[in-house]
């Protein structure tokens, strides 16, 4: 993550003045960008252009209403949402944000600690699952679910298929995660295939490496349990046949961080292992590299490339499980930490899915932007991650530690790549904006989000909650609040009070609850549907820093544009202090848009307030008046 001084930032803001000497410069720069950077919108197809929504629900904390919230509880204690929670109401409430696609996360059968034997599950082993609840992303059967999830657990797939269906009577699609650097410690498939091997069932285990191992293993020594934290005890010292602080694996195993000791760091993901997918100890590859050249090639031809080729079987058996979900009728995948599994693999699995399924979308979690290109170009991916540098930025600037500026080179750097970036403020990862380690305040990220989901192309996701003002407090059990926990067993109020007895009409919550709630459906929708978002960019923030008075590095603004629609976004991030300025259109954009002089009517999107865009001399102007941590989106 980028870290800023307070010398950096004045320097930044100084060196961002010093460079921008005089209009006719910033004019010619700006041209220079709208000719560079513009792109037409496809006319291949027929359909509208869409900017995805995604909605990302944490599922086995949406539909539970129940609050007692005891620290390390157990579902009879602490309660659990189900499938059937996602009720046709609730997907309608969900809906109403312009979404596109819903992630559930958490469906794949992961460990956690509850007694399913009479299902055939073994047990799992409290001294290699985080939390009661268990962490989603160690997964223990990739071709079942959460029997925590099913009211029925004997009757899980069929529950999780008609939630499928129902998401899609109500127009969004189906996302869910395929985790492939790592598995559970503990992996053992009691639903696969006929035909099916598990992960490992067939490795040499006297060499640290084979190719055709799914695992990396630690010759001759046995996994040793993590040396504890002070204070940390499994299921909070909870007696339990288990937790015993030992666990049953020889030789040891890396683990999924690629820890190679037998006995992980408790910060490592010691719970996990890492998956084998011919990367050599050392680093090297032991496949074939997949050409340059293929980075203009699409998915029929990357897929021709692998036809007959020989692969790792790692690669073979997560082929085998992204094509069972897509066969089930899931649209897509979010791919956990997808940089830490090479490029080449990305290119097999995803040109196979695209064969079965043209349109399914795949989102990978990258965090090195040097490799963004890569995976989206080699590895085939629809959309990854803006963290870093964007989310990261816009952190530090809702935290009031960096000035707004230093968004706009960002935005430059990925242009070409911006309609694969997503755009997010909140995910399972991510600290909660209302949390008081974030920003102590929801309303702190409205001016963000509104940059966040109107800047570009690409898609846009909403955390579930965050629309509400969730803070993630609480002491759950396993690891720290401001995040909410995805670990154990909880609930939340303000999903309590939005969900309103079944009705998902906000009937019970707080004005300011309501308020944001009605913010982000106005924000989100509008994105959802409004042409100039998949059209072209263009940077007001630059020229008005140096043009107008009263505008600064609280403010941020830009413009968007197709042929049938033209937006303005102005944005205050400042919490304690009222705008009032003339924002100004350059000449190049005026002339762009082939305005005349005269005067043009705009319609804010939040409310009924009108503006008018006065162009005189080729010039255009907005007298503009914000609120604090207030935006203006006005249409024309």
């Amino acid at each position: 993550m980028a870290v800023f001084t307070a010398s950096f930032i004045s320097g930044c803001v100084q060196s961002e003045r010093a460079n921008i000497k005089n209009t006719q410069k910033v004019e010619a720069d700006t041209k220079a960008a709208l000719n560079s950077n513009v792109k037409e919108p496809t006319k291949k197809a027929a359909k509208k252009p869409e900017k995805k929504v995604i909605y990302q629900v944490f599922t086995r904390l949406f539909g539970n209403r129940n609050t007692t919230n005891k620290p390390w509880g157990s579902i009879e204690e602490n309660g659990v949402g189900k499938f059937n929670d996602f009720t046709v109401d609730a997907l309608k409430a969900i809906k109403q944000f312009g979404t596109t696609h819903v992630w559930y996360t958490g469906v794949p059968h992961h460990a956690l600690i509850r007694d399913y034997t009479q299902l055939g599950i073994a047990n799992d082993d409290p001294d290699v699952v985080k939390g009661r609840a268990g962490s989603p992303y160690a997964v223990k059967d990739y071709y079942n679910v959460n029997p925590d999830l099913a009211v029925e657990p004997d009757n899980r797939l069929q529950e999780f298929k008609a939630l499928v269906e129902r998401t899609h009577q109500q127009g969004m699609k189906v996302i869910i995660d395929i985790v492939p650097n790592h598995v559970a410690r503990n992996y053992q498939s009691i639903s696969k295939p006929k035909g099916v091997k598990d992960f490992g069932a067939e490795d040499n285990t006297n060499v640290e490496y084979h190719r055709d191992n799914n695992f990396y293993y630690i010759v001759d020594q046995p996994f040793v349990v993590p040396e504890p934290l002070d204070g940390y005890q499994a299921l909070g010292g909870e007696k339990h046949l288990l937790s015993d602080g030992r666990f049953h694996e020889s030789p040891a195993k890396w683990t999924g961080n690629g820890a190679r000791k037998a006995q992980p760091g408790f910060h490592d993901w010691y719970e996990t292992v890492k998956v084998n997918y011919g990367v050599r100890p050392d680093g090297t590859y032991d496949f074939d590299r997949l050409p340059d050249s293929y980075r203009s090639k699409n998915h029929h031809e990357h897929y021709d490339f692998w036809a007959g080729r020989s692969v790792p079987d790692s690669w073979k058996k997560f082929r085998d499980i992204a094509l069972y979900w897509i066969e089930f009728g899931v649209d897509g995948f979010r791919y956990d930490m997808a940089e830490m599994v090479p490029v080449e693999f990305w290119s097999y699995l995803n040109s196979a899915i695209k064969q079965k399924n043209a349109e399914a979308f795949l989102l990978a979690e990258v965090y090195n932007p040097k490799i963004y290109r890569d995976y989206i170009k080699l590895g085939l991916m629809d959309s990854l991650y803006d963290k870093v540098d964007f989310y990261d930025t816009l952190k530090l600037i809702m935290q009031g530690k960096a000035p707004t500026s230093l968004l706009t080179p960002i935005v430059d750097t990925f242009a070409d790549i911006d309609p694969q970036m997503l755009h997010f403020l909140e995910n399972h990862d991510e600290q909660r904006i209302a949390s008081p380690d974030f920003a102590g305040d929801a309303n702190k990220g409205k001016p963000a989000m509104v940059v966040s989901a109107l800047i570009g192309k690409g898609p846009t996701l909403l955390y579930f909650a965050q629309d509400l003002g969730e803070k993630g407090e609480g002491d759950a059990g396993f690891g720290a609040p401001t995040r909410t926990t995805i670990f154990d067993y909880w609930g939340l109020e303000t999903l309590k009070r939005w969900a309103n007895n079944g009705k998902y009409d906000g009937g019970l919550l707080t004005s300011n609850e309501k308020s944001l709630n009605n913010f982000y459906q106005k924000l989100l929708s509008f994105s959802a549907n409004s042409l100039a978002l998949t059209g072209n960019y263009a940077d007001l923030h630059s020229y008005n820093l140096v043009n107008t008075r009263n505008y600064g590095e609280k403010l941020y603004s830009f413009a968007r544009w197709s042929d049938s629609e033209r937006v303005i976004v102005v944005s205050n991030f400042s919490d304690d202090k009222s705008s009032r300025f003339e924002i100004e259109v350059m000449e190049s954009l005026i002339s762009e848009w082939d305005l005349r002089d005269g005067v043009y009517h705009l319609e804010n999107i939040f409310d009924d307030r009108r503006f008018d865009l006065s162009v005189e001399g080729g010039v255009g102007k907005i007298k503009v008046s914000l609120g604090g941590l207030e935006s203006l989106v006005l249409v024309f």
